[in-house]
């Protein structure tokens, strides 16, 4: 009896273990079922005629807080004239 008391820890640790692996491939699966469908949107728009790097260029800075952004554009548009190239 000794036996079980002094196993019910790691079988409990084994229960935890598998329990988080399995809620990882879980989502592994649904990430990439969700990658598919990001794909196919983009198929998608590019079969009608969109620029699939324009939509990507414009989801990134989408996710940029605005005010970093706009202090990056200052810079770049500073360091373009001081290479002489006017935008």
């Amino acid at each position: 009896m000794a036996e079980d008391v002094s196993d019910a820890p790691a079988g409990f640790a084994k229960e935890q273990l598998k329990s988080f692996i399995e809620r990882i491939e879980r989502l592994e699966e649904e990430k990439k079922a969700i990658a598919d469908d990001i794909k196919d949107v983009f198929a998608e728009a590019k079969a009608n005629g969109f620029d699939v790097k324009a939509l990507r260029a414009i989801l990134k800075i989408r996710k940029e807080d605005a005010e970093e952004r706009k202090e990056l554009e200052a810079i770049v548009e500073l360091y373009l004239q001081a290479l002489g190239i006017f935008v």
